[in-house]
């Protein structure tokens, strides 16, 4: 296609505003640089009271200052994307390229098989050709609960499938359809609506009832050959490669209701084996908004893969887990697009084929899309399932470059990011695309627990990232942007930060109790910098908050959720990185449950925070509140019994002010300790080991000093 005919397929729109925005970070970088000042010039000479704590101080607002720099290098001058569909559609046609979609499930008593196989029916039913749809379900469990929810969606999507099409379905989850939708105006699709949530609600009725029998139906059993291959089966981390073709795209037969094409359906559960490795996950993987990206005839031969946001479906209001992440999908991850595109996270991910099985991006490297589809097949299902179980077999990948250079990268926790890493090291870009219609939902965790988890694995894999051979700060010098590479520090710093977070929530509070200022009182100019930069810092967080569709609670839950996962997740991620690379402990993959009873439901939706269990995130979580709180009520009784209840203040405001932030922040786990009655709250255990480690550690710094 000549150039004077070229018409774009997607359009990049830089940010507006962000010349005043740039001139408010140069103001709070000079308060930064002024803080910075204090601290040097007011050391403690050798000898004196608090010289190393004053160091220890600088070392964090060190820190602290640096890291912001890097927070501001993906927030100066983030871009947007837009997408033409309709010039794609008019342009190709039928020429559209083949689509793999990958499903991955791993425990079917964590992640139910009935929510697993909506998410199958949901892209089963995009808006593509069929014959060059295939969807396949990765089912690291090897469960066969899984293959028989998998074997009922082949039969309902017969139904589901045209019924999306004929009445322009959204979503197109059934789970997520049926409960948005109480009752239709138009008769007839009021009637086919009723019939088609009927054939939904037996299907679920079925596979429930076989999960809670702990038995599939024996005329199920006998009628499909699929359930024989778990006759050899031992354990889900030891049995052969089970794959299953349950529809073909490609056979003539393969019809929906209407007499229309199906997209190709695969259950695989790769072989396991104790003795062989299998790298979790990222040994199990190896639309067209997209492929405007990936099509554009001009822009789009260096393109990748394709990011987007995730949405969950099951947030409260005011997301008092800040499970969301509305600053990094809404903000964060467009400035780092900017720099050469956004991280791969793992889900929600369009890929070219080329550039995720090891291909190196040149300058003359023009892919063609075209492929001759018009060739007959000769082999049947049977003779496919037999030839392709080889390549999911424990042995397939020993001696190549699969999991090194080739597919999803191994030996991390968040093998997603080092794949996306090493994949723009080799002269790839990538494109982060957050339409106004969300493109991927899934279910966020809804315990305080289970987002510390969470969190800690994200931390302790992006920490690992630091020391492997993929290192954005030394591996991809030269091979991607200043700005790309400190987008990748932003979340590979998370787990050492938490050790200045937990400096800064502990040595204030005790200074303070014991009357000693480490900040400049209200009539220093000193104390001017320190004012700006945190007032000026919180408002804006605010505004930003508000701006990503956040409200004045999820803020402050967010403060309290930033405070919860640097003192906890981030902190024992830390921990765990540095035991690995000692070799006290190896690598574990912890997967983040689906669903909740129906207690912890009901509180989660009156946003009533869920503790429940004794872990040793919430011991720590625990004692640094009780600390705070006493530091607290001992410089409230001392000041009250002087007679002077404001001199601290004049005289120590800052230390007042985090010490005070810090109760205040966690006043619904001093509920959890003493308060509530429910299910939900800190065990009691917990709370007197907390209240006693703090009560000591209090007492003996006031003795010492």
């Amino acid at each position: 296609m000549g150039r004077e005919k070229y018409i774009p397929l997607f359009e990049t729109k830089e940010a507006r505003g962000r010349v005043f925005y740039r001139l408010f970070s140069v103001t709070v970088f000079l308060g930064i640089c002024c803080i910075w000042a204090y601290r040097i010039s007011n050391i403690p000479r050798k000898g004196e009271d608090g010289r190393w704590v004053w160091i220890g101080l600088l070392g964090a607002e060190l820190w602290f200052g640096l890291y912001w720099v890097i927070t501001q290098a993906v927030r100066w001058k983030p871009v947007f994307r837009c997408t033409f569909k309709d010039r794609l559609s008019q342009r190709y046609k039928k020429e559209l390229p083949e689509v793999d979609i990958f499903v991955c499930t791993a425990n079917f008593k964590i992640e139910p098989p009935i929510m697993v196989i909506n998410t199958v029916l949901s892209v089963m039913a995009y808006d593509y050709s069929p014959e060059k749809l295939s969807v396949y379900l990765s089912d690291d469990g090897g469960s066969e609960f899984t293959f028989y929810a998998l074997l009922e969606a082949s039969k309902f999507a017969k139904h589901w499938i045209p019924y999306c099409k004929k009445f322009k379905v959204e979503p197109r989850s059934p789970a997520v359809y049926f409960a948005s939708k109480s009752n239709l105006d138009n008769s007839h699709h009021s009637e086919q609506w009723v019939a088609i949530k009927k054939l939904y609600e037996e299907m679920e009725d079925r596979i429930e009832t076989a999960i809670t029998l702990g038995r599939i139906p024996e005329e199920e059993r006998f009628k499909h050959k699929g359930f024989s291959q778990w006759d050899s089966y031992s354990s889900r981390l030891d049995h052969d490669t089970i794959l299953q073709i349950l529809i073909d795209g490609k056979d003539p037969n393969a019809k929906d209701i209407d007499g229309c094409a199906l997209p190709t359906l695969v259950y695989l559960a790769r072989e396991k084996r104790p003795q062989h490795p299998h790298h979790f996950k990222a040994g199990a993987m190896n639309a067209l908004d997209a492929l405007c990206f990936f099509m554009d005839e001009e822009k789009s031969h260096d393109i990748a893969f394709v990011q987007y946001p995730q949405h969950f479906e099951n947030l409260t209001k005011n997301d008092m887990y800040s499970n969301s992440l509305r600053a990094s999908f809404n903000v964060e991850f467009h400035g780092i697009d900017s720099f050469g595109g956004p991280l791969y996270i793992g889900t929600g991910c369009f890929h070219r084929r080329d550039a995720l099985c090891g291909r190196k991006f040149t300058k003359d490297c023009k892919l063609e899309w075209k492929k001759d589809d018009d060739h007959k097949r000769l082999k049947s299902i049977l003779e496919l399932e037999e030839e392709t179980k080889s390549l999911a077999s424990c042995t397939y990948e020993q001696n190549t470059q699969w999991g090194k250079e080739m597919g999803l990268r191994y030996g991390c926790a968040v093998e997603d990011v080092i794949t996306g890493l090493s994949i723009q090291c080799r002269g790839w870009k990538s494109v982060y695309f957050n339409p106004e219609r969300k493109a991927f939902a899934g279910l966020a965790p809804t315990t305080l627990h289970q987002t510390l988890v969470q969190q800690k694995r994200w931390a302790e894999g992006d920490f690992q990232i630091l020391f492997c051979k993929y290192s954005p700060l030394w591996h991809a010098h030269g091979k991607i942007s200043l700005g790309l590479r400190l987008g990748y520090c932003l979340f590979c710093f998370w787990a050492p930060t938490s050790l200045l977070v937990l400096y800064y929530s502990i040595i204030p509070s005790l200074y303070l109790l014991n009357g000693i200022s480490l900040f400049p009182q209200v009539s220093s100019p000193w104390f001017l910098p320190f004012a700006y930069v945190i007032s000026t810092q919180y408002i804006y967080n605010l505004v930003e908050f508000l701006w990503c569709g956040g409200t004045i609670l999820g803020w402050w839950s967010e403060q309290r959720m930033w405070l919860y996962k640097r003192t906890s997740s981030y902190f024992f991620g830390f921990v765990d990185t540095i035991l690995k690379m000692l070799g006290f402990t190896d690598s574990t993959f912890v997967i983040t449950a689906k669903f909740t009873d129906e207690d912890i439901s009901k509180r989660y939706e009156k946003e009533i925070i869920e503790f429940g269990d004794s872990s040793p995130m919430f011991t720590i979580l625990a004692t640094l509140a009780m600390l705070n709180l006493f530091c607290f009520v001992g410089v409230v009784n001392k000041e009250i019994m002087s007679g002077n209840i404001f001199r601290v203040y004049r005289t120590m405001p800052l230390q007042t002010l985090l010490c005070s932030a810090l109760v205040l922040i966690n006043m619904p786990l001093y509920q959890g300790l003493f308060l509530r009655n429910d299910g939900g709250k800190l065990p009691g255990s917990l709370a007197f080991k907390s209240f006693v480690v703090a009560l000591l550690a209090c007492s003996s710094f006031t003795l010492l000093y």
